[in-house]
């Protein structure tokens, strides 16, 4: 049986929408007939969702999981079986749009999918680091735990980037404000105030609005091409790095180097590690068994190669402090994980080496979205001074001259 989406009418010829199991496309139309509805459009659940927009990226959004994972950590732990778990949210209307979606990844978990694997074909925008943790978290027999660890990191991140949007609306329409006025004041205000006074009293313009009347005319003529050329190159590059996983992996060593981005980076993908394998551990997956789990875990592509590579090493007898210590992001770990491994206690340590590490991932985004606000105040309201003065210049100039 598979599950698919429909949309119809009734016999009085209101529009109807809903799921339906059936062996085919066919049986499920005969069914809907059968029952006084005319199907309109029949395909399998989660389609007409993802039909909906231009990309399929844009269904089964970050806060649609963050919720099915929270309801599917309360039915596992009522003693329900994933598949009826998952049966039991499609059935609940609290789930509104992502019902079809979770009947996909049903179906699919019948079919014998992973919950990892259903729930990357069910949307791109399910991450690296949710599927390695989801897929250590069922290959440990702890699905619950992963699962409401992963929400809750998931949520932690949402009220940070809520927090960002919000630090940063207040500058932001100071700057469209600042853009809008430049525009005016640049493109028409100050250029007929510089026709004035050289037609009229031939007077010599003050250097800095020369200046400004330039960069206005140049941002005239050349702003708006440059900003589709940029875009268009963000996009070319971008996918061009989704066809070359060695371009895309030498760029993701570098961004640890990058300033300001690396040094947070780091962190995250120490933190990912760290939280994964003590998870595994614990669950009585084998350290050479969760080693490249943890390292996919990371979202890294270049630290997940590095970490299979050195796991050959830790199967023939090197230490897993060691093994860290030859790759850079992990060089937090190397102390705690040397303690675990002369006390027997690795999985506390790491989870410990997680709880240090995400007090500092906090601590760093605190600070940085604490900076952005004044920074990007600073920067429009020097913007604002110097078209402020290019337009007041000229005409203390021409006071001066006419006295």
């Amino acid at each position: 049986m598979q599950t698919f989406e429909y949309r119809g009418f009734d016999g009085t010829g209101r529009a109807q929408k809903g799921l339906i199991e059936a062996l085919d496309i066919k049986r499920a139309r005969e069914k809907l007939a059968g029952d006084g509805l005319l199907a309109e459009n029949i395909v399998p659940a989660g389609e007409l969702k993802r039909a909906r927009f231009l990309f399929r990226s844009t269904a089964f959004a970050v806060d649609e999981r963050t919720m099915f994972y929270r309801e599917l950590v309360a039915l596992l732990r009522a003693g329900l079986p994933l598949v009826a778990a998952i049966d039991v949210l499609v059935q609940s209307p609290d789930m509104g749009a992502t019902r079809p979606i979770l009947a996909a990844l049903r179906d699919k978990i019948k079919e014998g999918a992973s919950l990892a694997d259903a729930l990357s074909r069910a949307s791109r925008t399910v991450s690296s680091y949710e599927k390695a943790v989801i897929a250590a978290g069922e290959r440990a027999a702890s699905l619950g735990t992963v699962l409401e660890r992963l929400a809750d990191f998931m949520d932690e991140q949402a009220r940070l980037r809520d927090r960002f949007v919000t630090a940063l609306i207040y500058p932001a329409i100071i700057f469209f404000v600042a853009i809008a006025i430049a525009i005016g004041l640049l493109g028409f205000g100050i250029p007929h105030i510089a026709n004035l006074l050289m037609e009229d009293s031939h007077i010599a313009l003050p250097l800095l609005t020369r200046c400004m009347i330039r960069f206005g005319s140049l941002f005239m003529h050349l702003g708006l091409p440059a900003l589709a050329l940029a875009l268009g190159g963000s996009v070319f590059w971008w996918r061009s790095m989704a066809l070359d996983p060695e371009k895309a992996r030498d760029f993701n060593r570098r961004l640890f180097g990058v300033p300001v981005i690396g040094p947070g980076y780091t962190i995250l993908v120490a933190l990912r590690f760290a939280r994964t394998l003590a998870l595994l551990i614990n669950g009585g997956v084998s350290l050479i068994d969760g080693l490249p789990l943890a390292g996919e875990a990371t979202g890294s592509r270049w630290v997940a190669d590095r970490v299979a590579a050195e796991a050959d090493a830790v199967r023939h007898g090197r230490s897993l402090a060691d093994m860290l210590r030859r790759i850079p992001p992990f060089g937090s770990l190397f102390g705690w994980v040397q303690v675990g491994e002369a006390s027997g206690a690795l999985a506390r340590m790491l989870d410990s080496a997680a709880d240090r590490l995400q007090q500092q991932w906090d601590r760093f985004l605190t600070r940085r979205m604490n900076m952005l606000e004044p920074v990007l105040i600073l920067i429009i309201g020097v913007f604002v001074l110097l078209v402020v003065l290019a337009v007041l210049l000229p005409i203390l100039t021409l006071n001066q001259h006419l006295r």
